[in-house]
């Protein structure tokens, strides 16, 4: 199932520092830390810490995000259905990459270890 151009269109727009506060949310609540989930960030895009506090307090949108990324070279290896859709099918690449840091904080929350996460063979 590809996402609509509608949905498409809706993920480029949202905005990280809306996102940020839930993924945090979710993978505290499994006994995971906001600096595991800045480490998963940091390996999808270089981001480092400081470069994610500005991007939240910028308050740029997911396009304006992963435009301005790094994105690691094995990213490609995220695989997996996330809210419905496969990973690897999604042809929209904004909205492939926002699925990748989903896909990315799901494992984070599920206990992965972080070796496993950041698909260090």
């Amino acid at each position: 199932m590809e996402p609509t151009k509608e949905h498409n269109e809706k993920m480029a727009k949202m905005i990280f520092a809306t996102v940020y506060p839930m993924y945090v949310s979710k993978i505290e609540k499994k006994g995971r830390t906001k600096t595991e989930l800045n480490q998963v960030i940091e390996w999808l895009t270089s981001y480092d810490e400081k470069t994610i506090n500005e991007l939240i307090d910028k308050k740029v949108n997911f396009q304006s995000f992963f435009e301005n990324a790094q994105l690691n070279q094995n990213a490609i290896l995220i695989k997996g259905m996330i809210c419905g859709y496969r990973v690897e099918e999604i042809e929209n690449p904004i909205t492939r990459q926002v699925r990748y840091l989903d896909k990315l904080v799901d494992e984070l929350a599920k206990g992965k270890s972080m070796e496993k996460i950041l698909r260090i063979r």
